[in-house]
C-alpha cells in the first residue's frame, strides 16, 4: 500500500506543478526586468512580450493570462472596458522616460530641431503612434517641439518599442525615439536627448491581474527587491 501510495504522489506532483504556472503578458520594453525578477524569485514562469496594444487585445480575446502588464494608462482603460469579469483593478508599478537615441558613439545632437539634417536619406525608427504607447508618446513629443509635421513622412514605424531599438542597434535607422530604459539595455546605442516631463503624457506601468496567481505575482512586483531592479533596468518610480 505504501508503494502504492508513493507512486500516485509521484504521478501527481507534475500536475500540480503545472496548476501553479503563472503566464504573464506583458509590455515588451519590461523584457531584461522582468526576466532578472523571475531569477530571483524562481516559479513555474511564463512571460510573453509585446506591444500594449497587441498584449491588450489578445488579452481581451481570451488569451490565457494570469497577469497582464501595460505601458499604457489608454491601453488599461481599453481593457478594462472589454468587461472582463476577472480582471482586477489597475495597480502601477513603474514610470518611465523617452530618449532620442543614435549609435553608440555617434556626434551629439543639440535638439530635436536638428533631426531632419541628421536622418539624411534615413528614418526615424519609432513605435506605431496608433498602437504602440511609446509610439504614442514620441509623437507627443516631436508636436511638443514643433517638428512632427516635417517627420511624419520620414519615419519607421515598429509594432513595439524594442523593435525599434533593435533598427537603431543594427544600424538600419539613424536615430530613434525609445524608452530610456531600453537605451540602458542596448549597449550599442546611446541616448543623445530626454524629452522633458511635460512633453508628453506621464509614462506608467500598470499590471492587473487575472486569477490569484496573478496577485501574487504583482504583489512581488511591489516588494523592495523588484523595485531595486526596475531602477537599475532604468525606470522611474510611479509617476504622482
Amino acid at each position: 500500500m505504501l508503494r502504492i501510495a508513493a507512486l500516485l504522489m509521484t504521478l501527481y506532483l507534475p500536475v500540480a506543478a503545472a496548476a501553479q504556472q503563472i503566464t504573464v503578458f506583458a509590455a515588451a520594453s519590461l523584457r531584461g526586468t522582468l526576466e532578472e525578477i523571475a531569477q530571483q524569485a524562481p516559479s513555474d514562469l511564463r512571460l510573453s512580450f509585446g506591444g500594449s496594444g497587441s498584449m491588450a487585445r489578445q488579452v481581451a480575446a481570451g488569451a490565457p493570462a494570469d497577469v497582464v502588464i501595460l505601458a499604457s494608462t489608454h491601453w488599461m482603460d481599453w481593457l478594462t472596458d472589454q468587461g472582463l469579469r476577472t480582471l482586477s483593478t489597475p495597480t502601477a508599478i513603474a514610470g518611465n522616460t523617452l530618449v532620442l537615441i543614435t549609435a553608440k558613439n555617434a556626434a551629439p545632437l543639440a535638439s530635436l530641431d536638428e533631426i531632419a539634417a541628421r536622418l539624411g536619406n534615413g528614418r526615424l525608427a519609432m513605435g506605431q503612434r496608433d498602437a504602440v504607447p511609446a509610439g504614442s508618446y514620441a509623437r507627443q513629443w516631436l508636436q511638443h517641439a514643433g517638428v512632427w509635421g516635417a517627420l511624419t513622412t520620414r519615419l519607421a514605424e515598429t509594432d513595439n518599442v524594442r523593435a525599434a531599438l533593435a533598427l537603431v542597434a543594427r544600424g538600419e535607422t539613424p536615430l530613434g525615439i525609445v524608452y530610456a530604459s531600453d537605451a540602458i539595455a542596448e549597449p550599442q546605442v546611446q541616448a543623445l536627448l530626454r524629452a522633458p516631463s511635460d512633453a508628453h503624457d506621464p509614462i506608467t506601468y500598470l499590471a492587473a491581474s487575472l486569477s490569484p496567481a496573478g496577485d501574487t505575482y504583482i504583489a512581488n512586483l511591489r516588494t523592495a527587491a523588484s523595485a531595486a531592479i526596475f531602477a537599475k533596468h532604468g525606470f522611474a518610480p510611479v509617476p504622482e
